[in-house]
């Protein structure tokens, strides 16, 4: 297998180009990405917008993954160019999260619980021909969906009140317009914000200017929820 051009990097992986129909997503630190082929797998068994998945084998390493090659901006290139809206943008992200929660858990036995994205904003959709495609699913694990929410949210108001990010103003407008949404699907319960700015702060790749955000973050969630 031959490996092309550098496309994207990440805070842990990086995307090299293949063909013109494949991409190969690696991380840098080895971690093995077998669950997360295994969980794209599985949702698109079930019609979720994931990448196509390529072949894995005893000569693939453990931290690849072949993906398709997909044609099209991420949500948040069309938000910085004003070709999408904040209203839209909120809507197909709400959207996108209600639909991953329509999918079963793959392992847990709980009733309620469903596959997590835990990392689903605008930079993790990409817009193609054919749709919204869902990228990165290096944190999914399985839970309650107001968990998804807590997190989606939270990602976004660590930007809306960074007072050093250009697009905290454009972060702040599409959040405003996700909230009305995720509270129609059930909301943000308070333990699952807690949970998630827990879960936030203990990521290794959050800096740490990023971790002392948080508190305002969840603050301003719980104000636009009331």
């Amino acid at each position: 297998m031959r490996i092309g051009e550098l496309l994207g990097t990440g805070r842990s992986a990086d995307v090299y180009a293949l063909d013109e129909k494949w991409v190969l997503r690696r991380y840098r630190d080895g971690t093995d990405a077998t669950h997360e082929w295994t969980v794209m797998s599985y949702l698109s068994a079930h019609g979720y917008p994931v990448p196509r998945l390529g072949p894995r084998d005893a000569e693939t390493a453990p931290c690849d993954l072949m993906l398709q090659r997909l044609a099209g901006p991420t949500m948040l290139r069309s938000l910085l160019s004003g070709d999408l809206s904040a209203a839209e943008a909120g809507a197909m992200l709400a959207a996108l999260l209600a639909e991953l929660h329509t999918v079963p858990a793959r392992l847990s036995p709980h009733p309620g619980d469903r596959i997590l994205h835990l990392d689903l904003h605008p930079d993790n959709v990409m817009l193609t021909p054919r749709g919204p495609v869902v990228i990165d699913w290096s944190n999914t694990k399985e839970g309650a969906p107001a968990a998804d929410r807590a997190m989606s949210s939270l990602i976004l108001a660590q930007v809306a009140v960074d007072p050093r990010s250009p697009a905290s103003a454009g972060a702040r407008a599409l959040l405003e317009a996700l909230i009305p949404h995720l509270s129609a699907a059930g909301g943000i319960p308070a333990h699952h914000l807690a949970e998630a700015a827990t879960l936030r702060a203990a990521n290794p790749t959050m800096s740490a200017h990023e971790v002392a955000l948080i508190d305002r973050a969840t603050s301003l969630i719980t104000e636009l929820t009331r």
